[in-house]
């Protein structure tokens, strides 16, 4: 591996002008709260890559949590159906093994899948995926040893200032021995320890459709569904990262216009609507109609709180209040988070919550290492409802109470003076206003709105929920108003 170094500008011979390089890249920009994002070939290099890929190493290898317990010795590495994505793990493996650490690669793989090997084999690991975001993009999704997050507060700023030093050519790297590059397929085992946690063997014959979106979904769904009282019905199962069907996002209801389609033609059970890298599920009742990721979270915990009586469940600032209401009807403890998984996971691992869920489809789950998997919470919802007679749309039901808005995404040039104007229309009011993710302003007669600004992209995220449709359109309206004037 060739080190990277900066040649003075007086070495070039006096009557050549020096050639023009490009302007070394700044991490600040794709180094988010808790992945990197960044556009191919501007922001996200293979230079890049290797720079992080040596950062992390050497953060794994010195952060060890107890001195007396044994460094991490390798990095386990998966990536994504996109052209980019191998490319840019073998760059990331160059970094690692470059620092001293040995390298698992999984080859194709989803996010949960990483956080599987990572839990099982209690090494860190790196997830190259932009999850949904256009093919133009790509990313890394770093987790430390037994799948525990890692967000700038607890060693991403440490990594991504280290690595912006090697690409700066300011840290010089020492030469260690080199790690090897093992490669390992962990599907099966994948498959197998979800169909363990979550038994299909009794229920009814349903029949599935499961919109894969060209993502990661096309490679994991076949092995973990692969069930003798299932029918799945796969569209877009090939991969292909440039998403010629539609983008690999459920969370716009644009995406799901297919599968819901697709569910009404052939009489289906229920759909399942997966994103690029696979971690998050959608749900499509029997009439082709979304399933409020809040009501899969309710679902959810009072399965496993039936399971685990008085056990504490989290759920995120958007989820409908709904939430908290079944959690405590069911007797759980209810725990409210800010939005993100890398705070999710760390609440999760600090209170013992046995599940979480977000608005945003992600579910995390205490046995699968208080890490996100939306293939769980498929699995989940498949024995719900193959466990008795009803449609889905009835068994869901009872956990959906209110009227919700949905996410609607605004792009902004001032987020913080959107805020503020925010923020001074609740004051006028009276309203309650909650500021531990974005704001959120609670009013009277069960109505309340939160607007954030997004992680990864220059938008401001608004949802609202309301006891009547009629009252959440209007509040809608008032507030959409007012982030885009």
């Amino acid at each position: 591996m060739t080190p990277l170094t900066i040649t003075p500008a007086d070495t070039a011979p006096a009557d050549t002008a020096p050639a023009e390089t490009p302007p070394t890249p700044r991490l600040t920009s794709i180094v988010k709260a808790y992945d990197v994002r960044g556009i191919v070939g501007e922001q996200l290099t293979s230079a890049v890559a290797e720079a992080i890929g040596w950062a992390f190493g050497r953060f794994v290898y010195d952060e060890a949590d107890d001195p007396a317990e044994p460094r991490s010795s390798a990095v386990v590495i998966g990536y994504d159906m996109r052209d980019s994505s191998p490319v840019l793990a073998a760059a990331f493996a160059e970094g690692v093994t470059a620092a001293g650490l040995d390298v698992v690669m999984l080859g194709l793989a989803s996010t949960d899948m990483v956080y599987f090997a990572s839990g099982t084999l209690d090494l860190p690991g790196a997830m190259f995926t932009a999850s949904h975001n256009p093919a133009r993009y790509n990313g890394i999704k770093l987790c430390m040893a037994g799948a525990a997050p890692l967000s700038l507060d607890t060693g991403l700023a440490r990594v991504r200032d280290v690595a912006q030093a090697v690409l700066d050519g300011v840290v010089h790297r020492p030469i260690l021995p080199s790690g090897v590059v093992t490669e390992r397929n962990l599907l099966a085992d994948y498959a197998d320890y979800l169909n363990e946690l979550v038994d299909l063997s009794w229920i009814r014959p349903l029949h599935v459709v499961v919109d894969a979106g060209n993502g990661m979904a096309g490679y994991t769904v076949p092995a973990v569904l692969d069930h003798p009282r299932l029918q799945v019905s796969g569209m877009y199962f090939e991969l292909d990262g440039t998403f010629p069907n539609h983008e690999a996002n459920p969370l716009e209801p644009a995406n799901l216009v297919d599968v819901q389609g697709a569910v009404r033609r052939v009489g289906a059970d229920v759909g399942l609507a997966f994103d690029g890298d696979a971690d998050r599920c959608f749900v499509i009742d029997e009439l082709g109609r979304p399933v409020s990721p809040s009501a899969i979270t309710a679902l959810v915990a009072s399965r496993e709180l039936a399971r685990s009586p008085g056990s504490t469940v989290l759920y995120n600032t958007i989820s409908s209040r709904a939430v908290p209401e079944i959690i405590a009807e069911s007797g759980g403890r209810a725990v409210r988070t800010r939005v993100g998984h890398s705070f999710i996971k760390a609440e999760m691992a600090a209170t013992g919550a046995v599940f979480g869920g977000e608005h945003s489809a992600h579910y995390y789950f205490a046995d699968f290492f208080n890490a996100d998997t939306g293939m769980l919470a498929a699995l989940h919802v498949l024995a719900a409802l193959g466990g008795q007679e009803r449609p889905l749309s009835e068994l869901v039901a009872e956990f959906e109470r209110y009227s919700r808005s949905g996410e609607i995404n605004t792009p902004v040039a001032d987020a913080l003076a959107v805020l503020g104007r925010i923020r001074g229309w609740a004051r006028e009011r009276g309203a309650e206003v909650d500021e531990l993710d974005g704001v959120e302003v609670r009013l009277p007669d069960g109505q309340w709105f939160n607007v954030r600004a997004s992680n990864t992209e220059p938008l401001l995220r608004l949802n609202v929920e309301a006891p009547t449709s009629q009252a959440m359109g209007g509040l809608r309206d008032e507030i959409l108003a007012l982030i885009r004037s």
